[in-house]
């Protein structure tokens, strides 16, 4: 009987073994809620209350070489996929990651960086129909990012088809028709040379380029669709302060109505009254234009956001005061729109 006793507890102890050796990481959930009141002006309200909810799950482990791996899969509003990334990082080689609709990632990491208290000035509760940069992050996609060296960050990133939507394991994507991979790079300087004044200075550029068909009548004809982003912001002690441009060429050129290029103007100046209280102006210039101007005018809209937040703990109240002109590069006095929004968050 004592034999086997001892037998027993031996396989046991092995089971238990093996169990702990495949969950060597760790896990943890961490998420939020956001509840917000909006009022509209020149525009009908409806029911002004909203909710908004987000859980991410995060797990992280160490291989024996001494390089780490994490994970995070994010549920949005009811418990709706997200997002989700798989990262390996190697330390001095930097890190290599796989991700499904991470918009942190690519050119996409660069739509707006301008400093606010809250939200981007488009983002922050009025539907703008704003065009921003996103390249390769808005499909599957890899990424490599360099270790930061002098304050200095790369990033490359390739999506095998744009458009391609997100896929589970063991199938493929579609992607948009007549679209080839995407290819993005970006760059963060952070040129400090051991100067504290310097410190809060970032410099950031980055670009995205995939082919497109013209046509899908017409032969395999293909035209580059191009973005790119570059701009500054500079923090110093409570205040901080940034200007950024950003562009696209849609490769768009069938008809002389076609868009042919967007230009996005950004600014923001944020200010930190104390640990819990800060206060934000932003302003955002969006010009449209056309493959033949004589067919379709420019138009540049305009997005104007002044914000404020409060934190205690683990709840934050916010408020921004946003104003629209000429909406989705749209003229006339439906689309020139303001609103007030009030948020709280709890985050847990």
């Amino acid at each position: 009987m004592n034999k086997l006793t001892k037998v027993g507890l031996s396989a046991l102890c092995g089971s238990l073994a093996s169990i702990s050796s495949a969950t060597a990481g760790e896990l943890s959930v961490t998420g939020g809620v956001d509840m917000t009141w909006m009022s509209k002006e020149n525009d009908q309200t409806g029911n002004p209350i909203g909710m908004g909810s987000n859980i991410t799950f995060n797990g992280s482990g160490e291989l024996d070489n001494g390089w780490t791996f994490s994970t995070s899969t994010a549920y949005l509003n009811s418990g709706a996929f997200s997002a989700a990334q798989v990262t390996l990082d190697t330390g001095s080689f930097g890190s290599i990651e796989l991700n499904q609709g991470d918009s942190s990632n690519g050119i996409d990491a660069y739509d707006d960086k301008m400093p606010t208290a809250w939200e981007e000035n488009w983002g922050a509760g009025l539907s703008t129909g704003i065009d921003l940069v996103s390249g390769s992050a808005l499909s599957t996609h890899l990424q490599y990012n360099t270790p930061t060296i002098l304050g200095t960050s790369i990033s490359l990133t390739w999506a095998p088809q744009m458009g391609a939507a997100d896929t589970a394991d063991k199938s493929t994507g579609t992607g948009t028709a007549n679209t080839s991979a995407g290819y993005d790079a970006t760059i963060n300087i952070n040129p400090s040379f051991g100067t504290e004044i310097l410190s809060g200075l970032n410099l950031f550029v980055g670009g995205h380029v995939h082919d497109r068909q013209e046509n899908a009548d017409v032969g395999t004809a293909t035209n580059e669709h191009v973005e790119g982003s570059a701009g500054i912001t500079y923090s110093l002690g409570p205040i901080s302060l940034g200007f950024q441009r950003t562009g696209e060429i849609t490769g768009d050129t069938k008809t002389a109505t076609d868009v042919d290029y967007y230009r996005n103007n950004m600014y923001g100046i944020s200010f930190n009254v104390n640990d819990s209280l800060s206060v934000s102006y932003g302003l955002t210039e969006s010009e449209q234009n056309f493959v033949n101007p004589n067919e379709g005018e420019a138009v540049t809209m305009e997005v104007e956001s002044y914000q404020i937040a409060y934190t205690m703990g683990g709840a934050s109240i916010r408020f921004a005061d946003v104003e629209m002109d000429n909406g989705s590069y749209q003229t006339g006095t439906g689309y020139d729109k303001s609103a007030k929004i009030i948020s709280v968050g709890l985050a847990f």
